[in-house]
């Protein structure tokens, strides 16, 4: 019987580029050689196995005491069915010699990186991760189609760290009564927040929050260990995540029109939205080139593509894939955090993960200087290795670009903290670039989110449906640190101006990045 299981098995080989970084050069991170083994048809389950590689890796046993990982989870259809979200075993995955597999207990997927301490390209062949099949209705003698997805994390541990940088920044956090006390975070508790002596508080306003509390001990502090994506959802991302949707949920996920019945479609830079200037979807506006045919189907899912070069052949070397994805809304994010198993982090989670543990620094940006440099050029533009003109920039801020860069682009080669515009564990473009989102502690939407995890799937429509998120209107969100337009003083790491400002419209300055607690 597994021979005959074995034969029906149509992989359809993937792997998911996101990753960028050092030396101009893409991280590339990809999975090959997707295979299924050992299956157990009494058990109902069998291995996924595939190679996967990416570069710039990392674990270290000194300071910031981390590493970078790879958030591997897989989807499946039976059939020509829709696409499904694999259940993986929390245990009983088989890692390749100098790797380690984390698995959380929901079953979305796996955590793999370095068993020692050790840098650079990090290579495994022969991963192996169990798929409980007959968990998810899938019989012995279905036929499946199998994709892999990894996506760069970094794991930021458990411990201590300080909130507000003590300096100048609208609605930073501080100590009551003195604005320039910051606040430090000991534990995951719940937290005082008003005009009493020692409670968190800031300056309240429409857009930076109601000044009320408390935020619950279910609210995500970032005491917690967890991991980050190590750079924003990339265009390449979203494209993959796209192509796996049905045609109703592919329609609620773009801006353009594409619902069934719709055949001609003019407006093929699908994420634009139609006041991004006078072309509306007609070109790459800011930087956002995912694209669809000029034909479609009728009904059938749609197939997109990268082509910001506009020469109408997908995916050419400097069609962009690479950049942060905009024209996001916090629907769209959301959807996609839901579906790759992650979930949007917190305002608290955001100065940890930017921070670390180290004792703020007054008007610091996000790699830790109150000094930064604009990005106003680009060498490559587009491609993998889509780099700053300029030698000593390191942030994308200010109107330079007029749309958003190459994730991690910063980050050459033998450069400081400060230079490759990292946080303290590792993380990129957490100022500048596209806004980060995080749901905030300034009003009761935001301070309901108790840190819950997508599961891989989608409502019909292709919303996130997750409990205590904040829903499609993006109350409950707000925005830090800034977009490649901002000027230098928004985009510091303490800043708060719209720190409440939750919104679901689609903008050119809206990306995503997700986060899971660690297992």
């Amino acid at each position: 019987m597994f021979r005959t299981f074995q034969r029906n098995i149509r992989l359809l080989l993937a792997g998911l580029t996101i990753g960028l970084a050092s030396a101009g050069s893409a991280n590339n991170i990809s999975v090959t050689n997707v295979s299924l083994t050992g299956q157990n048809t009494a058990d109902n389950y069998t291995f996924v196995r595939f190679d996967i590689t990416w570069e710039n890796s990392w674990r270290t046993s000194s300071a910031p005491a981390n590493w970078d990982a790879a958030w591997i989870f897989v989807k499946y259809r039976v059939g020509s069915g829709n696409w499904s979200h694999a259940t993986l075993r929390a245990a009983d995955h088989i890692a390749p010699d100098g790797s380690s597999i984390s698995a959380p207990g929901d079953n979305t997927g796996v955590f793999l990186y370095r068993s020692a301490d050790g840098s650079g390209t990090f290579s495994k062949t022969g991963v192996k991760l169990r798929w409980d099949y007959g968990l998810d209705g899938v019989v012995n003698s279905d036929i499946v189609d199998v994709k892999v997805f990894a996506i760069e994390m970094v794991y930021v541990p458990q411990g201590s760290f300080y909130l507000g940088s003590g300096g100048s920044e609208t609605s930073h956090l501080y100590t009551y009564p003195t604005s320039t006390a910051t606040y430090q975070v000991n534990n995951e508790g719940e937290i005082a927040v008003g005009t009493t002596a020692g409670n968190l508080y800031y300056t309240t306003s429409s857009t930076a929050g109601d000044g009320l509390g408390p935020v619950p001990a279910a609210f995500p502090k970032g005491y917690n260990a967890m991991y980050v994506m190590k750079y924003e959802i990339s265009q390449q991302a979203y494209v993959d995540f796209l192509n796996l949707l049905t045609r109703t949920q592919q329609n609620t996920r773009t801006s353009a029109a594409l619902g069934a019945g719709v055949t001609n479609v003019t407006n093929r830079y699908v994420m634009v939205t139609l006041d991004a200037g006078s072309n509306g979807y007609t070109t790459p506006e800011r930087r956002s080139g995912i694209r669809c045919d000029a034909v479609i189907h009728a009904t059938n899912p749609i197939t997109f593509y990268c082509d910001l070069n506009m020469n109408d052949i997908p995916n050419e070397a400097d069609d962009g894939q690479n950049i942060a994805c905009v024209y996001l809304s916090w629907a769209d994010a959301m959807a996609y955090l839901d579906w790759a198993g992650l979930r949007p982090m917190s305002e608290l989670e955001f100065e940890k993960a930017c921070r670390g543990p180290q004792s703020p620094v007054a008007n610091e940006y996000a790699w830790g200087t109150a000094s930064i440099t604009l990005n106003s050029g680009l060498t490559n533009g587009g491609t993998a290795s889509e780099i700053s003109s300029v030698s000593n920039a390191n942030c994308t801020y200010g109107n330079g670009i007029l749309g958003p860069c190459r994730g991690g682009m910063f980050a050459k080669a033998a450069t400081t903290r400060a230079q490759s515009g990292a946080t303290f564990y590792g993380i990129l473009d957490m100022s500048g670039n596209l806004w980060e989102r995080p749901i905030t502690i300034g009003n009761p939407q935001g301070r309901a989110f108790d840190g819950q995890h997508g599961n891989g799937l989608l409502d019909a429509t292709g919303n996130a449906n997750v409990s205590n998120w904040p829903g499609t209107d993006g109350l409950g969100s707000g925005f830090r640190a800034g977009y490649w337009a901002s000027a230098s003083v928004i985009v510091r790491m303490s800043d708060r101006s719209d720190g409440a400002h939750g919104t679901d419209r689609r903008r050119e300055r809206f990306g995503g990045r997700g986060i899971r607690t660690a297992p």
